[in-house]
């Protein structure tokens, strides 16, 4: 139906002159109510290809017929319309953004019916072959009652983000669409794998009940009791995961930690061989490390006094570390530790007169060489040189206060024992491999080390003591690698899909444990994903659904981890069916790498003008008036544009049942209920 003419072209927009006959803004087609006229509704008009050109109306005027009169026309109707164009439906019947060839003046303005809709929004058919193609969404708010469908593919095959003031509908956004994916019983989503990162608490409620029967979901919840815990291992963290939660500098302080958890490695595989050896093998480690920073205070310091001295209090902490370690070491081998630092404090024996050289001659004594039986090795006095002083000396007897020469071999081959990423090391020995590992530095002469590595030790004060962190510390068992940790949390693996929809609630976590769970469990997946090759590539996609996103996938700030996984993510998690699904009511907060990798766009109400720009600026193809839109939304209406929708919409979201519990305090009945006093 024919409804006005165009009495003006522009680039952006066309100005439309109403028939005088068209007196009222809706119009019965074939018993189907049409309304036009109206900001938001949609008309359409023709170019010279005979292409259809899809226009929303985005102003209504009225103008005096007193000044201009159109007769030829009969445009003496005192309505005219500002229309924006959209897209184009060519001659075979398909519709796609943007306008190539422009409508020439006094082109029909005709309304868009139904038919047209359904070529320009159809998704394909719902079903085919068992397979679902669309999911509902909700209904459109410029067509009304009519209800709007979204491509599965061309949903959950790209980058997604929904945005909004807090209470605009995001949660229930993201409740209603996996939903609706997981609700159909008939060839049930099998194959889906959603995890999601919950960081209020909101969608276990959504997600209890009246999904299909067959979809398996687990909820889990950091230091929770029972089956739901969540764990996520610490020695699955890399070095820079590391670094992140210890606060830790990458230039200084990243080969410090590196050491400490070699050196925390070793004393666990020192201790988990559990034989008869053990204790022997762990004080001749000890042994060696403090023959080798003797070793180091030596050629470092400047005179025999400092060496002394330093080397007095080196002796001192190295006796403390095995004070750490468990109590059941044979008293036969604790007894030779007790001689040992015995005669190295007896070397560092400062007398007046005479600081000699009897460590410097004396160390050298302390290692068996070659394959030669380890001797014993003891002090005695000598005066020989003027004055009292303590020389060592060996012998193949026990001796009162001696200990037996280190097998440097036999240490060589425990500090040979390298810590691959993903091997277990047992946490209780971080505090002891700290100490060795400052120790070292001290002997070394970097007399600083302390003081530049306070914060991180302070840090790792709160990993071991925290209760936050317990979920980190203490796991049920020990997996065996990454790939076994993903396998039995989250049924990622080799042909194992177990589990549909996982969702962790991160709400009672901290920021900081926030980034580093989220992080450190995306870069998991993201690195198991990228293990694949070719047609595997493309099985079994995983979306991660990221709840309050601009806590940990913040623009212009500094990550807790040098590189955020998201953005990596973001830009190359599509070659390997790894997706993102993230929700923010701050997207002026937002990575602008992620944020402008996402291709689709669900947009509730964002009232705040520095949001507002950040789209604007982010997006190329957000358009000014879109921004009215989002302004005026209400509670629930969202703008769609993207990927999964073949031209923007402004739509009222279904409502998730259940909903997730998302919903605000309502004060005047908390406060005036008369049956919450009774029940006080």
């Amino acid at each position: 139906m024919k409804i006005g003419k165009i009495v003006s072209v522009e680039f952006d927009k066309f100005k439309v002159r109403l028939f005088s006959t068209t007196r009222t803004s809706t119009v019965n087609i074939n018993g189907q109510i049409y309304y036009f006229g109206n900001i938001g509704s949609y008309l359409k008009t023709t170019n010279s290809t005979s292409a259809t050109i899809i226009c929303e109306v985005t102003a209504v005027l009225d103008y005096s017929v007193e000044s201009r009169t159109y007769s030829a026309y009969n445009l003496d109707s005192s309505k005219e319309l500002y229309v924006k164009p959209i897209g184009t439906i060519d001659e075979k019947g398909e519709f796609a953004m943007g306008v190539g060839i422009f409508p020439s003046l006094y082109n029909d303005v005709e309304l868009v019916t139904y038919d047209d809709l359904h070529t320009i929004l159809a998704q394909g058919d719902e079903v085919t072959d068992g397979i679902h193609h669309t999911i509902e969404i909700g209904k459109s708010k410029s067509l009304i009652n009519y209800g709007i469908s979204l491509n599965i593919n061309r949903l959950f095959n790209i980058h997604t983000a929904i945005l909004g003031n807090s209470g605009s509908g995001k949660s229930n956004t993201i409740a209603h669409i996996l939903q609706e994916v997981f609700r159909k019983e008939d060839n049930y989503a099998q194959g889906a794998k959603v995890i999601i990162f919950d960081s209020n608490g909101e969608y276990p409620k959504a997600f209890e009940t009246g999904l299909s029967g067959n979809i398996e979901k687990t909820f889990y919840k950091p230091n929770a009791e029972g089956k739901n815990s969540f764990h996520l291992p610490y020695y699955l963290m890399n070095l820079d995961e590391w670094l992140a939660f210890l606060m830790a500098s990458e230039r200084t302080q990243k080969p410090f930690w590196d050491n400490v958890l070699q050196k925390c490695y070793k004393f666990y595989k020192i201790y988990s061989a559990k034989d008869s050896d053990t204790a022997t093998r762990f004080a001749n480690y000890i042994k060696w490390k403090t023959y080798i920073v003797l070793s180091d205070i030596i050629n470092n310091a400047d005179t025999d006094s400092t060496r002394m001295t330093i080397a007095k209090g080196a002796i001192l902490k190295m006796k403390g570390l095995c004070n750490k370690f468990p109590n059941d070491i044979d008293a036969e081998v604790l007894n030779d530790l007790q001689n040992f630092f015995d005669v190295c404090n007896d070397l560092c024996t400062i007398w007046y007169g005479n600081n000699n050289d009897s460590m410097t001659s004396g160390l050298p004594k302390f290692v068996c060489v070659g394959d030669e039986e380890p001797q014993y090795v003891y002090t005695e006095w000598n005066d020989q040189r003027g004055n009292e002083h303590f020389d060592t000396e060996t012998t193949y007897r026990r001796k009162n206060g001696a200990f037996i020469q280190i097998e440097e071999d036999s240490a060589i081959a425990v500090d040979e024992e390298n810590l691959e990423y993903g091997q277990y090391y047992d946490y209780n020995f971080l505090k002891t491999a700290v100490e060795l590992v400052l120790l070292e530095e001290e002997a070394k002469g970097n007399l600083r080390i302390r003081e530049f590595t306070s914060t991180l030790v302070s840090r790792l004060d709160v990993f071991l003591n925290n209760k936050e962190c317990a979920f980190m510390r203490d796991c049920p068992s020990t997996f065996t690698s990454p790939e076994d940790y993903l396998q039995k949390t989250f049924g990622i693996g080799d042909g194992d899909n177990r589990t549909q929809l996982i969702v962790i609630d991160s709400s009672e976590v901290g920021t900081d444990t926030l980034e580093l769970i989220t992080s450190v469990v995306s870069r998991l997946v993201f690195d198991y994903r990228k293990s694949k090759y070719g047609e595997e590539r493309r099985k079994h996609p995983i979306h991660l659904v990221l709840d309050e996103a601009h806590r940990y996938i913040r623009k212009d700030a500094a990550y807790i981890l040098k590189e955020n996984i998201f953005e990596k993510i973001a830009r190359e998690g599509r070659k390997y069916s790894f997706f993102l699904m993230l929700s923010s009511q701050r997207p002026s907060e937002l990575s602008q790498t992620v944020l402008s990798q996402c291709g689709n766009y669900v947009v509730h109400r964002i009232q705040n003008e520095i949001d507002l720009k950040y789209i604007y600026s982010v997006l190329p193809y957000f358009s000014a008036d879109y921004i009215t839109k989002i302004k005026q939304a209400v509670p629930g209406e969202a703008l769609l544009f993207g990927n999964f929708v073949p031209m923007p919409l402004m739509v009222k979201i279904d409502k998730a049942v259940p909903d997730p519990d998302s919903k605000n305090c309502e004060i005047d009945k908390e406060w005036f209920n008369m049956e919450n006093k009774e029940a006080q």
